[in-house]
């Protein structure tokens, strides 16, 4: 540990070019690195004072505070409110080693396939590590009209691009990091180009940002191999410095403005140290300890990277990733600083959307597991919530099988469509990933799955765009968590998590059903799946007596039929008898007509 944190008792100072409409001459500090640091850990941050950062902003009414953002933002634009359904455009250089997610980090962990692949599609990450990924990363299938067409067909109202991931690598022309899609691979700003596509198909574009960890997910790039041939050998990250670029592909490129820095903690024990090598992201608080000058910058150069891209490329919405209440909380991932480089974001985010719109703000931040505020959304990573949710927007987002392309995945349209309404019932949008394959395309199976996907949302799409949440989200059949048997029963649904088998198998009953209403008073009844021809159904919540039931029936339609409708209003529910021919998939939706 000694010998390689001496490698990086210097870090070069540098200098970025000057930021944009904010402040043109503004440069970030230089990055400190002081010899023998120890860092230490926070215990509490709630007993830790919140930094006020200094980067610039936008100046108008939102103050960089959570109270002024909930005071002056209004509400969240009616085109998110009524879209419900988007893609998640989850994709990058890490598609390369067809291993799933966070592959950029595990091929520096001996234990996983991500590593094992490596070795065979790249070499060992002591002379090939993930910098070399990116310089031979060359997309040459990714075509973005192809792909935005497939993806308005499937009936996405609006698509969330990664603009950078937990790998530091950005997807756009960056100021403020050289190790982007410009300068280094495919030569291409992916980000200004599905926008262009985007546009096309009148999709509302959002950008992701998932780098606020980035500090402690590269950790085990300053290692080597425990065991075999390599062992004891530096991998890349934790031996190349920008003076070995002179002469080769990455001169002028320091490894370390990608990689990071190695966190140095020789005062821990040896089990503390693998804990954070290993296992650091969730658990622990005030990661950064002492070493706040670090610190500072991460988080400075963090906001400008968002920034930049809010300043240049416009986006409807952007998205933090982190698994706190907030960005740089001091807790949890957002462990590394506790300051308020969030809500200067948010608020120069809606500044800069309301100096562009005549003060309106037209634009939502998405942050990711927010508490309720008004100001900005929150998400439900693979979940939703257990009820109707209308405190605050909020969107799910699901992978269908995971989060960066491998094979084997599940590709199941019924899962999605509902998982759908698992999210729509309950007030929320889902954002689905469907990942692309190295080369930028979809295989076989993808392809499919979004076909067959925007078949049922031309037949039912009526009942999802634009709704919202009824008087009750669901009824169906109440089960027993056999891990809590002394809890109360709770209603059967859509297993959480990746789309995967479990969802594709998984199968409800004529008993099951999600409602939601129209903007024109319209009550939309799900039934979790199909029913046979000449079925008689039940919904026990459309009763006569049903507290729930406040206008008489006028009449119900099958979307996607043309033939008439059978039903009765009796005390305990509504029977409807579904016509002797159906051919629908997935679900089936009954419309109602007061």
């Amino acid at each position: 540990m000694k010998n390689i944190s001496l490698l990086f008792l210097a870090i070069l100072a540098f200098v970025l070019p000057g930021f944009s409409q904010s402040a043109k001459n503004y440069q970030l500090p230089p990055m400190p690195m002081k010899e023998a640091q120890q860092l230490g850990f926070i215990a509490d941050p709630g007993k830790v004072a919140e930094v006020k950062m200094d980067f610039p902003m936008s100046s108008g009414k939102i103050e960089p505070t959570w109270e002024s953002i909930n005071a002056n933002y209004e509400k969240s634009p009616d085109w998110w409110r009524d879209a419900k359904f988007g893609i998640f455009i989850h994709w990058g250089p890490q598609a390369s080693g067809m291993s799933g997610d966070w592959y950029a980090r595990n091929i520096y962990r001996e234990e996983t396939d991500a590593y094992k692949n490596h070795l065979v599609n790249f070499g060992h990450p002591s002379e090939v590590g993930y910098k070399e990924v990116l310089h031979q990363w060359n997309p040459t299938g990714w075509d973005p009209e192809k792909q935005v067409k497939a993806y308005s067909d499937a009936g996405f109202k609006y698509a969330l691009v990664v603009g950078v991931h937990h790998d530091n690598y950005d997807l756009w022309n960056s100021k403020y990091q050289p190790w982007n899609s410009v300068n280094v691979g495919p030569k291409k700003d992916f980000i200004a180009l599905w926008k262009k596509e985007l546009q096309k198909k009148g999709m509302r574009f959002g950008v992701s940002f998932h780098h606020e960890y980035t500090w402690w997910w590269w950790q085990r790039a300053f290692g080597a191999d425990k065991a075999g041939p390599k062992t004891g050998v530096p991998y890349d990250a934790a031996k190349l410095t920008l003076a070995d670029g002179k002469g080769k592909w990455w001169e002028g490129l320091d490894p370390q403005r990608l990689y990071g820095k190695p966190m140095i903690y020789d005062h821990l024990s040896f089990e503390e140290k693998a804990y954070i090598l290993e296992d650091i992201p969730f658990g622990r608080r005030g990661i950064f300890g002492n070493d706040l000058d670090y610190a500072k910058w991460y988080a400075t150069q963090w906001a400008m990277r968002i920034e930049d891209v809010v300043d240049n490329y416009d986006p409807d919405f952007i998205y933090t990733d982190g698994n706190s209440t907030q960005p740089f909380s001091g807790d949890h991932s957002g462990s590394g600083y506790k300051c308020d480089a969030a809500q200067r974001v948010v608020a120069h985010f809606y500044n800069q959307a309301a100096s562009r719109n005549n003060g309106k703000i037209d634009k939502l931040a998405i942050v990711k597991f927010s508490p309720p505020q008004r100001g900005v959304a929150t998400t439900f990573e693979g979940s939703f919530p257990k009820g109707i949710k209308n405190d605050q927007p909020w969107m799910a987002d699901r992978a269908v099988g995971d989060w960066f392309y491998r094979p084997g995945f599940v590709y199941d349209a019924g899962a999605v469509v509902r998982t759908l309404l698992e999210d729509v019932s309950r007030g929320g949008n889902l954002t689905l990933c469907v990942s692309l394959t190295p080369q930028g395309g979809m295989d076989e199976g993808s392809a499919a799955m979004l076909k067959e996907i925007g078949a049922w949302m031309k037949i039912n799409g009526e009942g999802i765009y634009g709704s919202k949440a009824w008087k009750v989200f669901a009824e169906g059949e109440m089960v027993k968590d056999p891990r809590r048997p002394d809890a109360p029963e709770r209603l059967r649904g859509m297993p959480g998590g990746k789309l995967d088998r479990p969802h594709a198998d998984f199968k409800f009953s004529t008993k099951d059903f999600r409602f939601t209403e129209g903007k024109d008073g319209s009550l939309y009844v799900w039934c979790m799946t199909v029913p046979m021809p000449e079925e008689m159904i039940h919904v026990k919540s459309l009763g006569s007596n049903s507290s729930f039931v406040e206008r008489k029936i006028a009449n119900i339609t099958l979307l996607g039929s043309s033939q008439p409708i059978e039903w009765q209003q009796e005390k305990d529910a509504l029977v409807i008898t579904c016509p002797e021919k159906i051919g629908l998939k997935s679900a089936a939706c009954f419309k109602i007509q007061f």
